[in-house]
C-alpha cells in the first residue's frame, strides 16, 4: 500500500535536514518550517552548495523549539539562537566563508526555489534505484543529496514522473490533495558528498545515461527538458492548506 514514508524540512536553506512525523501546510503551500532561515552574501546572493563546496564541510543541527543552531566548522563548535543571536551568527559565518553573510527569515513560504510551489516529492524505490548506479553510494546518502520533501513508499521507482505532462492526474496523501508542476532539474550538489562536497567522477554523465535508459512508460518524456531531472514539484491547491500531513499516512493517485 502507498503511504508517507519519510517527511523532511530543512529548516536552514543549504544545511541537512531533520526528519518529521508530522508537517502543517502552511497558508502559502509549503511545509511549516522548510527553508525558514537563508544565508545570503554581500550582494544578496544566496550562499549554498550551488555556490560553494564550502557548505558541505559544515556540521549543522537546527533545533526548531529554540530556534537554535549548532554549528561546527574549521575545528570549531558554536551554537546560535538565530532570533536573539542572529548578528553574532552573522558574523561567524562571515569569517567561515570570507565574505560579508547575513540571515534572513521567512515564515510565510520559506525560501524555497520556486516561490510559487510546495513540497518536493520522491518516492522510496527512486531512491533505492539512484543508489543503484554507483558504486558504493548507499540509499541514505542519496536521500541526503537530492533533499525532498515527502518521500512515498509503497511505490514503483520514478512513480513521482506521472503527476507531471498532458493529463496528468493529481495524487492525495492523508486527505490532501498534490498536483504536479514541474520536474526538478538538479544542480552540482547531488554529485558532492553531503558531509565533505567530494564530487563522484562524472557524476552528471552517468545519471543521465542511466535516466535516460530507466525512464518509465507511464511518464510524459514532454514535460522533461532533459534527463539530468530527478523529483517532483509539487503545489497544494489553498482548500487543503493549512492541514498536516503525517508519516504512515495513505496515498492514492487521483483521476
Amino acid at each position: 500500500m502507498a503511504s508517507v514514508e519519510r517527511l523532511r524540512i530543512y529548516p536552514v536553506k543549504a544545511f541537512d535536514g531533520t526528519s518529521v512525523e508530522a508537517a502543517r501546510i502552511t497558508p502559502g503551500g509549503t511545509l511549516e518550517g522548510d527553508r525558514t532561515y537563508a544565508l545570503f552574501g554581500p550582494e544578496g546572493e544566496p550562499i549554498n552548495g550551488k555556490r560553494t563546496p564550502r557548505v558541505h564541510e559544515l556540521d549543522a543541527d537546527f533545533d526548531p523549539a529554540s530556534r537554535a543552531l549548532t554549528v561546527t566548522g574549521d575545528g570549531e563548535r558554536r551554537t546560535f539562537d538565530l532570533d536573539a543571536e542572529r548578528e553574532a551568527a552573522e558574523a561567524w559565518f562571515s569569517a567561515y566563508f570570507g565574505i560579508e553573510t547575513t540571515i534572513e527569515r521567512d515564515t510565510d513560504l520559506g525560501f524555497v526555489d520556486r516561490r510559487s510551489a510546495g513540497p518536493s516529492v520522491i518516492s522510496t524505490a527512486t531512491i533505492e534505484e539512484v543508489a543503484s548506479w554507483f558504486e558504493a553510494l548507499a540509499p541514505e546518502s542519496v536521500r541526503r543529496r537530492l533533499r525532498a520533501n515527502v518521500e512515498i513508499g509503497g511505490v514503483p521507482a520514478f512513480w513521482e514522473d506521472r503527476f507531471v505532462g498532458a493529463g496528468a492526474p493529481p495524487f492525495e496523501a492523508g486527505g490532501i490533495e498534490f498536483e504536479g508542476v514541474t520536474p526538478c532539474g538538479r544542480c552540482v550538489v547531488p554529485a558532492r558528498d553531503p558531509d565533505t562536497g567530494e564530487e563522484i567522477e562524472r557524476f552528471r554523465e552517468r545519471f543521465v545515461e542511466r535516466r535516460e535508459a530507466t525512464f518509465p512508460d507511464f511518464a510524459d518524456r514532454e514535460a522533461f527538458d532533459h534527463y539530468f531531472t530527478l523529483m517532483l514539484i509539487a503545489s497544494v491547491p489553498e482548500e487543503d492548506r493549512s492541514r498536516s500531513l503525517a508519516v504512515g499516512d495513505p496515498v492514492t493517485v487521483g483521476q
